[in-house]
């Protein structure tokens, strides 16, 4: 008997970039990544309102390589911004959709468009849709939830898809499970994510698309928070929430989100440009540092993977400073459009089932507490 062909589309909005890839069961077909600088993207007010651009840019895209999208079988979107998930495939349905434009979980990051442009295309061209281990896949321990205000906690808001995909992929290098392992992995790009990964679960991590953690291409990370409130004063709360995932960092300090750029300034010398560069990096090694001590030291590697990491000086910058705690490994780019599909694959064919969104987080306060 012939097997079956699935075509399965891949959506996977970054910061700064909308990655697109086809699959034909495990073959890539072709895999395109389109840039957006951030000045363009600002011109919409709201995350949600990029929704049209986007869509606009894959069917062209699409024309362009000659693909009906009306032969498409499946559309997988990379998502976040609802209610709080267990990791794993899950059906992208109508409740899940509305959770995500109103970002019912807190957070806007642009990878919330991944599912809303699945759904958009599925429900368009009459075809399946679903996500996959989004942002806000919580698997964090308790002690990193509390905070010092009452009822006011962190929350889980990552790179999972990625970071998971990379840490299992090096522990198959190492000869072993993913479960068995204590990783730090740094996905470093148009945001910037550190966490800490204990026996196959992603404990704990900075939440970047909230502003925390090191600054980013377009994010303002951790800022000292009197001075933010006295910035506040001065500007407005919409402004401020608005760097915090698109328009801080690089942006705010240059005008661009172009890192290719100002890494051209950095190798010309400019003093600028090679403070920022630099200031970011060490940023990165103390958050690095922090997850060290969430493992109390017992980290099996330090897995660097994204966007950013073409950059070879960040690899040395961060060695320098956190190779004494685990070696250091370089994966480039990111491994998230393969993961998206061949778990989708795997449930198309029968062999594992999808998860169904439950409208609620998987974590909502401490229980028997008045905290």
């Amino acid at each position: 008997m012939t097997e079956r062909s699935f075509l399965i589309l891949v959506i996977n909005p970054g910061s700064t970039s909308t990655k697109v890839s086809l699959f034909s069961n495990e073959k890539l077909v072709f895999e395109r990544s389109l840039f957006h600088d951030a000045p363009e993207l600002l011109r919409y007010p709201h995350v949600n309102d990029q929704m049209p651009f986007r869509a606009g840019v894959i069917l062209d895209m699409l024309k362009a390589e000659g693909v009906a999208p009306e032969d498409i079988d499946v559309f997988v979107g990379r998502g976040g911004s609802a209610y709080s998930q267990p990791g794993g495939v899950t059906v992208i349905d109508e409740r899940l959709y509305e959770d995500t434009v109103k970002a019912v979980g807190g957070s806007e990051h642009p990878a919330k468009l991944g599912v809303m442009l699945a759904r958009e295309f599925a429900v368009r061209f009459h075809k399946q849709a679903y996500t996959l281990d989004p942002t806000n896949t919580d698997e964090y321990c308790e002690l990193a939830r509390l905070t010092g205000i009452r009822g006011l906690y962190r929350v889980s808001h990552s790179h999972v898809l990625n970071q998971k995909a990379v840490a299992r992929f090096h522990a198959a290098s190492m000869g072993k499970r993913y479960e068995d392992c204590n990783f730090i992995v740094a996905h470093i790009d148009g945001g910037i994510t550190v966490s800490a990964h204990e026996k196959g679960r992603m404990i704990d991590g900075n939440m970047g698309a909230d502003g925390e953690g090191a600054f980013t291409p377009t994010r303002i990370g951790s800022v000292p928070i009197l001075q933010l409130l006295d910035y506040i004063e001065a500007h407005s709360t919409d402004e401020v929430r608005l760097m915090c995932a698109r328009s801080g960092g690089f942006v705010s300090l240059f005008g661009t989100a172009d890192s290719d750029a100002i890494h051209a300034k950095v190798e010309a010398g400019d003093p600028k440009a090679v403070l920022v560069w630099q200031t970011m990096i060490y940023q990165i090694a103390k958050m690095i540092g922090e997850m060290a001590a969430v493992l109390c030291g017992k980290v099996d590697g330090i897995l660097l993977t994204g966007g950013l990491m073409r950059f070879d000086d960040i690899r040395a910058g961060l060695e320098k400073r956190c190779g004494f705690i685990a070696p250091v490994s370089v994966y480039p780019g990111e491994m998230e459009q393969e993961a998206l599909a061949l778990p989708v694959l795997a449930v198309l064919r029968g062999e594992a089932e999808a998860a169904v969104y439950s409208g609620k987080p998987v974590w909502d306060g401490f229980e028997g507490m008045d905290l």
